[in-house]
Parts: C-alpha cells; sequence; structure tokens
C-alpha cells in the first residue's frame, strides 16, 4: 500500500515536516520568553514572529522537494537523511536571515533564532530517526516489503545477497536466484535462497512470485542475454537493476551520468559535482572567510607591522599555486623569508633552519599565521576553507608522476586546511599519504565533514612542527 502510494506519503513527509517547525517555534518561544529562566517581557509579539516562521517552513518545504528529500529513501543511509536536513534548514535560515534583513527587522532575537534553527536541525533528526527506526520494524514483521530476484548465483550475486542480508532495514527479501550453469550453491553458500531455474525461465518465475525488482549479477560474458532479460522485465512492470562484472576494477565508487544523451559510468562519484552541494559550499566559503577577515583584521594588522619593522620587502607573499581544474592562481602569504629569486621560491622546498627565513617568519609559520591572507583567496573563489592543499606548478608536474592519482584532487577546490592537514600531514610529510587523505575526501565529501575537518584542525591546534 505505501510503495504503491509514494505521492501521497511524500505529501505527507512534508506536512509532518511543516507541523514539526510549528512544535518547535512554540518550544523555541517558550523556552525564550516563557520559562522561568527567560525575559518574559521586551519582546515582539507572538504574531510579529510567527509569520516569519510561517516563511521559513516554506522555504524548507520548498527545498525539501527540490533537493529530493521526500523522495523514496528505503535505499538510502540515516547519515544520508541527516545531511539533508542540515542542508535544508542551514539554507533556509541564510534565505531567513537574508529576508529579516531586507524587511529590516532589527527587533528579532537572535538568541530565539538560534535556539529555532537548532531545536529544528536536532528535533527533525530525532523525528526521521524515529520514523525511520518504525519502518524498520515493519519491515521486519513483514509490512511494506520488496521482493527480489537475483540473476546469476556466482561471486556477484552472492555478494549481493550477503549484503542484502546485512541490511534488513532496508526492506528487501531475496526470492531466490536464476543461474544458467549450476542448479544448487556451493557448501559454503548452502543457507542461501534457492536456485529457482535459468534465467529463461525469468517470464515464468515474474508470473509465480510477487517480483518488485529483478537484481542482474551475471558476468560479462553473458551481456547478449542482458536485452532479452530487460525487456522480459519491462513487460511484466519490473524494475530492474545490474550489477556490472567490472566494478572490482574501478578505482572508486562509481556513479552514471548521461552525457549526450548516452548513459555513462562515471568512475570517481565526486559529491561536489552536484550544483546543489557546490552552492551549499561556496556559500559558506563566502561567509566563513568575511567572518574571519573581520574577526582576525587586527591580528593580521600586527602582523603586518611585525613583518615591516624585521625584515625589508614586502609585506604579502604571492605564489603560484595550481588549484581547482588544474588552473594556476596567485595563493597569498603572509611574507616569512627574506626577497630571493622567484625561480628559487617556486622551485625550493623550505628545509628545518632554512637560512632564508626570518625570526619573525619562522614565528609564523609555526603557528600558521602566515596562512591568514588566503581567506582572501577564499573570497576571491580561487580556493575554499576545506579541501585539498594547493601545490607549485613545478612540483605538480613531477609528483604526478611518482604518485598514483595525485592529479585527482584537482577535481574540487584547494583549502586552507584539509582531511590530511587536520589528521597531522602538514607540511614535511608524506605525499602519498595526503594523497590518499585528500581522495577520501572528495569522495566522501559532505558539510558535516567540512565542519569537522575545521573543529578537528582548531582542537589540534594551528602549531604545525613540521613547517619549516
Amino acid at each position: 500500500m505505501i510503495r504503491r502510494n509514494q505521492s501521497l506519503m511524500s505529501q505527507l513527509y512534508a506536512l509532518c515536516d511543516f507541523l514539526v517547525i510549528q512544535m518547535f517555534f512554540f518550544a523555541a518561544w517558550w523556552m525564550k520568553f516563557v520559562s522561568p529562566w527567560a525575559e518574559g517581557h521586551g519582546h515582539l509579539p507572538l504574531s510579529r514572529y510567527y509569520q516569519w516562521v510561517i516563511i521559513y517552513s516554506g522555504i524548507v518545504i520548498m527545498l525539501g522537494f527540490f533537493l529530493h528529500f521526500y523522495t523514496p529513501k528505503r535505499k538510502k543511509t540515516f547519515a544520508y537523511e541527516t545531511w539533508k536536513i542540515v542542508q535544508i534548514h542551514a539554507v533556509a535560515f541564510l534565505v531567513l536571515l537574508s529576508f529579516l534583513f531586507l524587511a529590516k527587522e532589527v527587533d528579532i532575537s537572535r538568541e530565539f533564532l538560534a535556539i529555532f534553527i537548532t531545536l529544528n536541525i536536532f528535533g527533525t533528526c530525532l523525528y526521521r530517526l524515529w520514523v525511520k527506526h518504525f519502518l524498520r520494524r515493519m519491515r521486519r514483521n513483514g509490512f511494506n516489503k520488496q521482493f527480489v530476484l537475483i540473476l546469476g548465483a556466482g561471486s556477484l550475486g552472492r555478494r549481493f545477497y550477503k549484503n542484502l542480508q546485512q541490511q534488513p532495514e532496508l526492506g528487501f527479501e531475496v526470492v531466490g536466484f536464476l543461474d544458467d550453469f549450476v542448479t544448487e550453491h556451493e557448501a559454503p553458500y548452502a543457507d542461501y535462497k534457492s536456485i529457482l531455474g535459468k534465467t529463461t525461465e525469468l517470464e515464468a518465475m515474474l508470473e509465480r512470485y510477487p517480483i518488485d525488482e529483478v537484481v542482474i549479477a551475471l558476468p560479462l560474458n553473458a551481456y547478449a542475454k542482458y536485452g532479452t532479460l530487460i525487456n522480459v522485465c519491462e513487460k511484466a512492470g519490473v524494475r530492474t537493476m545490474i550489477i556490472p562484472d567490472f566494478f572490482n576494477y574501478l578505482p572508486a565508487r562509481p556513479s552514471f551520468d548521461n552525457f549526450a544523451g548516452i548513459p555513462l559510468i562515471n568512475v570517481r562519484d565526486i559529491p561536489l559535482d552536484n550544483l546543489n552541494n557546490r552552492i551549499l559550499k561556496r556559500v559558506f566559503d563566502l561567509l566563513f572567510s568575511v567572518v574571519a577577515i573581520l574577526i582576525t583584521s587586527p591580528v593580521m594588522l600586527a602582523i603586518a607591522i611585525g613583518i615591516k619593522l624585521t625584515s625589508s620587502g614586502p609585506v604579502i607573499f604571492k605564489q603560484e599555486r595550481v588549484g581547482f581544474n588544474r588552473r594556476t592562481f596567485p595563493m597569498y602569504k603572509f611574507r616569512s623569508m627574506r626577497v630571493s629569486e622567484q625561480k628559487t621560491a617556486d622551485q625550493q622546498w623550505t628545509v628545518e633552519n632554512d637560512p632564508r627565513r626570518t625570526g619573525f617568519g619562522s614565528f609564523l609559520r609555526r603557528t600558521s599565521l602566515d596562512e591568514l591572507p588566503q581567506f582572501f583567496n577564499v573570497l576571491f573563489g580561487h580556493m575554499s576553507v576545506v579541501g585539498p592543499r594547493p601545490e607549485r606548478p613545478h612540483f605538480v608536474e613531477q609528483f604526478k608522476e611518482e604518485v598514483p592519482k595525485y592529479m585527482v584532487k584537482h577535481h574540487v577546490r584547494p583549502g586552507m586546511t584539509g582531511w590530511a592537514q587536520s589528521n597531522g600531514l602538514r607540511g614535511d610529510t608524506s605525499i602519498p599519504d595526503r594523497i590518499s587523505y585528500d581522495i577520501y575526501y572528495l569522495e566522501n565529501w559532505s558539510f558535516l565533514f567540512d565542519l569537522r575537518i575545521i573543529v578537528q584542525t582548531l582542537w589540534k591546534g594551528l602549531v604545525n612542527k613540521n613547517a619549516y
């Protein structure tokens, strides 16, 4: 019943989200203005606040439909849902703040807004977690299940079956296997669902059993059968999925793209290829860099004075680095060395006790304060707050021949800090290790992951013993 009325379920989810927002509005109102520790006076009337909550609710619902938050999520993890909730409410909150600014609503309590958005994010996550557990119990009790038939009882089919059995909350039940060469599973797999027949019997099996999805897990040499098998499934109105027999050879999680009207397998699935993710990350970068520049401006002024008093030359050192899509850009730093030829700076590593450093420059490098001007790189779009650290062109040419997959990191904007740096790989450390962390980051990016890296970087401190 539920899966046949997905449109109704989507609308029900949206309605529940709307009601939850209203509930948390009144909870935030009570905490801020009514509770024993509240101010209790001097605030705008409830109706003035509530009109903005209605607008906020509408923004959340529209974003939910736009970001496909109300589509079926049977195959998605709760981490995926959590990320979507944070993404939707963060963007909606930024839009609401913009509206408040344009309407000159200066008397709206900022503390109330902070309580309201916090309750919404955590409360929505909790209620969605409860829904997910409720649906999981339903599926374990036999409700709202989907039935799967696996074509191919070889290693691919068995691996899929094993993984599916380990995730009962998905609500998929395997009816059995079809295979053209074996009639029974080998001894180690004797407890797997039975092999019901050959693939030529697919049409009869679809009539005999209530199959919702057919998973084709056949080897590449059975490619000629795919067309017939898919046609049989289409005729019966059954969804079909294909497990490619070559996925073990792919270097990363693949995804499907559509290019020139032809479906293609994208070898490397990068979340930041998604426009919504890029917009969210860019908005965060802009806000973070503006706030950081404002907060650190007295420190930057003091550093500029210190550089001028301790050595001759410019305050800012510009160096060409390789960034997004392998394009170069000028990266800004506070000058920490004596002025030298540009070629020397571009092609020579900084070493321990490097004679080119100034005394004040050594302090700046150890504390990472020389990196502060890179907030302007972030503001100009050259860099991101979080991402793989950029390198000089001379060393990029060298490393791409020596380090496998080195150039993959240029699929995203470089960052002031990254997953590698937050795990201690800063300064004079292993390049291959850094690249493995960078690739993990770009394949597993999320807004929460960025926040984690920022917090981890600050928590571990900015002092770098490997920065010479």
